[in-house]
């Protein structure tokens, strides 16, 4: 039995690791697909008035060279006059990304709610009531955007994109008042992933096919499906820099674990679609940048209001043998549990990070990372699991401050 149930927890860490590979691979074709075509719309040109491809309904085209060919992609207007044989559809990328996203979201934190997405310090609440509002918000999030963009607001791109970042930002305020810090920056991604992910299924390729299905019955098509699901998948452009933080961003604490996180991650955000804007305006042959200086200025400042403050000074401790043996009893109690070679913390079949502090050699050559971890950002234990008390902290910011002995 022992045996077995330490070998659930080291599956589930394989698992992991295949499923976020998987996520990985997916995701890059996704969003390599997203900003081909979002490059494509806007470097193509107009054939000349009267040229034969302007007689054939061509709206434009470019010539390209890569990988030792040259290539000469063509946009119609509406569609062709004659549909292909072969159609090639772009949809499995993006729901083998979403599908994989759940499945890690599923195993990463479902599965190990109460270390992954409970803080007591912000809300006592127990696995389920966390996974539920996790799965909560993945759903409102959806069908509130969807019907802003149903909404006369729809005629007003630059309102829309407002009122979907206020929405977006308001999201995270309220889980970050809910779940640990961690598992609400992954909630508002997968919220985003999630609102992607149904663009495709829900209006774009649903679009295409009733564009599809009239040419087959030899009628033409309605412009407005290809003008909604343009729409939104320049949407799905502007949404992809800030997804990619937030997949990133639970390697770092400084960011989630900061008293006004929401914010933090509203900047961070708006600096991803600012830099976004910049490039999508450069592939139409406009240079302006304002907007990228914007996102810099943005990530700067949100670098400067969240950085440490300076640790106050400390004398010598008078004993360094006796402040390391607290210091031991201190990471003994509330951390050896997952940072250990043999983790009995449920949950955990290797250290994270693979910081082992199991000896007194290995307590002080992660020295440094204890003090990120545990002091600067109290990140660490995750989820506070184990209780570690502010003394506590201290003790450890004052062993710290003395040079680590």
């Amino acid at each position: 039995m022992d045996a077995f149930g330490y070998l659930i927890p080291y599956g589930l860490e394989w698992l992991n690791l295949l499923v976020r590979w998987l996520h990985m691979i997916t995701g890059i074709a996704w969003i390599g697909a997203s900003f081909y075509f979002v490059w494509l719309d806007n470097s193509i040109r107009p054939p000349a008035p009267g040229s034969e491809l302007a007689q054939k309904g061509v709206s434009g085209e470019l010539w390209a060279v890569h990988g030792g060919g040259f290539y000469n992609p063509q946009k119609y207007l509406v569609a062709p006059a004659e549909l292909p044989k072969e159609l090639h559809w772009f949809k499995w990328e993006a729901y083998s990304t979403w599908l994989s996203g759940i499945a890690l979201l599923t195993i990463a934190y479902y599965f190990n709610a109460q270390a992954m997405m409970v803080d007591k310090a912000v809300a006592d609440l127990s696995s389920l009531q966390a996974t539920g509002i996790g799965i909560g918000f993945l759903i409102a999030g959806w069908i509130v955007y969807d019907l802003l963009c149903r909404s006369p607001l729809v005629k007003r791109e630059g309102w829309l994109g407002l009122t979907v970042f206020v929405l977006l930002s308001g999201a995270a305020w309220v889980l970050t008042h809910l779940l640990s810090g961690r598992a609400a920056f992954i909630h508002i991604g997968a919220m985003i992933g999630t609102i992607m992910v149904a663009n495709v299924a829900m209006v774009i390729i649903p679009g295409q096919r009733k564009m599809v299905q009239a040419m087959q019955a030899g009628g033409l098509p309605d412009p407005s499906y290809g003008i909604k699901a343009k729409q939104r998948s320049v949407h799905n452009n502007y949404f992809t820099l800030p997804v990619l933080f937030i997949m990133i961003s639970n390697h770092y604490a400084m960011t989630y674990r900061h008293p006004q996180a929401w914010l933090v991650l509203a900047l961070i955000m708006a600096a991803g679609v600012f830099i976004r804007h910049f490039f999508n305006l450069r592939h139409k042959g406009r240079v302006e940048w304002r907007y990228p200086a914007i996102g810099v200025a943005l990530l700067l400042a949100v670098a400067v209001a969240i950085a440490p403050s300076r640790p106050a000074a400390v004398g010598a401790a008078a004993d360094p043998e006796a402040q390391f043996r607290q210091v031991k009893a201190i990471i003994d109690q509330r951390c050896v549990s997952c940072h250990s070679a043999h983790p009995t913390q449920a949950g955990f079949a290797t250290a994270p990070a693979g910081m082992v502090l199991d000896t007194p050699q290995q307590v002080r050559q992660h020295a440094m990372q204890i003090h990120k971890q545990a002091v600067e950002l109290k990140a660490m234990p995750i989820g506070n699991l184990t209780n570690m008390t502010e003394p506590e902290r201290a003790q450890l910011a004052a062993w710290f401050a003395a040079g680590a002995k």
